[in-house]
C-alpha cells in the first residue's frame, strides 16, 4: 500500500501528521489537490521517511490511464513538458504528434525552461533528439520554434504584419507549390501579438490563414504550424477543441486528454474549461465523466475542478 502524508491543519506542518495506507481512492483524492510546490515537497519527505522515490512507489501500486496521470501530475509544469518530450522523442513508440504539440503551444519562456530541465533530467539536448525522429519540413519547424527568440509582448507593427501576410499569400496561395521557408520563418520568428495580427491581415485581404496553411502543407508540418497559430490567436481554444476531439466519436483517445488536462491545469484550465463550454454548449467536467470511469474519471475530474 502506499504510505502518504496527510496534515489535519495545514499540510505543510511536518511536526503534525498521521500515516495512512491509502487506498486507490485516497491516493487519487490527495494528489489531485496539491500545487507543484506540495507535490515536491511530499515527494522529499517521503523519500526521507522511507527511503524510496513516491513515485516507484505510486508506479507498482497503480495501474492503467490513472497511472499514467498520477505519474505525469507528480512532476512540476517544465519538467512534466520535458518528460513528454523525451517519451515522445525517444520512447519504444514515437509519438511525434505529442511532441510538436507541446513544443508549438508553448511560449519561448517556457521552451527555454523545458530545454534546460530536458538537459539536466536526461544529459541530452533536445534539439538532438528532434533531429533523430523528425524529417523535412516539420524538423526545420521545430528546430526553429525551439531555437528562435520571440518577443513576448502585446505590442503589433500593423503595416510589418500586413507585410508578413502579403509575404505568406505570395509564398502559398499565389504560386505554384509552397515556399514553405517563409512559413517556417515567419512562423518560427513572430511574437503570438504579431502572427495573430498576421492572421487577421490575411483574413482581410485574401482570406483565412488557417485554410491557407491546410491548402499548402500537410501531415505534422501542417499540424505544426496550426498549432503555433491557433495558440497565437487563442491557447485555451485551441486545448478545448484539441480536448474534444479526443473525446469525439467511438472511443476516447486517453493520450492526448491525459496530457492536455495534467499540463494545462495548473497553467489556464479556468479558460479552457470556459472555450469548452462556449463551443460545445456543454462542460469539459461532463464531457470527461460520460467519456471515463472509476479512479481514472475522478482523478481528471479533480483536475479540472468544477
Amino acid at each position: 500500500m502506499v504510505r502518504l502524508l496527510i496534515y489535519p491543519t495545514t499540510w505543510m506542518n511536518i511536526q503534525d501528521y498521521s500515516w495512512f495506507g491509502c487506498d486507490t481512492a485516497t491516493v487519487v483524492n490527495i494528489l489531485s489537490h496539491r500545487d507543484a510546490t506540495q507535490r515536491a515537497f511530499l515527494q522529499q519527505e517521503y523519500k526521507n521517511m522511507y527511503h524510496e522515490e513516491l513515485t516507484s512507489r505510486l508506479s507498482s501500486e497503480l495501474s492503467g490511464n490513472t497511472k499514467t496521470a498520477v505519474l505525469l501530475w507528480m512532476h512540476d509544469p517544465a519538467g512534466r513538458d520535458a518528460t513528454i518530450l523525451r517519451q515522445s522523442l525517444t520512447g519504444n513508440v514515437i509519438v511525434l504528434q505529442a511532441a510538436t504539440e507541446v513544443i508549438c503551444s508553448r511560449t519561448p519562456t517556457q521552451l527555454q525552461t523545458i530545454k534546460q530541465l530536458y538537459y539536466s533530467k536526461f544529459g541530452g539536448h533536445i534539439e538532438r533528439d528532434i533531429e533523430m525522429t523528425t524529417i523535412g519540413d516539420h524538423q526545420k519547424l521545430l528546430l526553429a520554434y525551439m531555437s528562435t527568440v520571440r518577443y513576448e509582448g502585446l505590442e503589433v507593427d500593423r503595416t510589418m504584419a500586413e507585410r508578413d501576410a502579403k509575404s505568406l499569400f505570395k509564398a502559398g496561395e499565389k504560386k505554384m507549390g509552397t515556399d514553405e521557408k517563409t512559413f517556417i520563418h515567419i512562423f518560427s520568428g513572430a511574437s503570438r501579438a504579431h502572427l495573430a495580427a498576421v492572421s487577421a491581415a490575411y483574413r482581410n485581404v485574401y482570406g483565412s490563414l488557417k485554410k491557407a496553411v491546410k491548402s499548402e502543407t500537410s501531415g505534422l508540418f501542417e499540424f505544426g504550424l496550426l498549432t503555433i497559430l491557433k495558440c497565437a490567436e487563442n491557447p485555451a481554444k485551441y486545448f478545448a477543441k484539441e480536448l474534444y476531439k479526443s473525446m469525439k466519436g467511438l472511443g476516447t483517445t486517453d493520450s492526448t486528454l491525459i496530457r492536455i488536462v495534467v499540463t494545462r491545469t495548473e497553467i489556464d484550465m479556468q479558460y479552457i474549461k470556459a472555450e469548452y463550454l462556449k463551443k460545445f454548449r456543454k462542460s469539459l467536467a461532463d464531457a470527461i465523466h460520460s467519456e471515463t470511469s472509476s479512479h481514472y474519471s475522478t482523478f481528471l475530474l479533480s483536475l479540472v475542478g468544477p
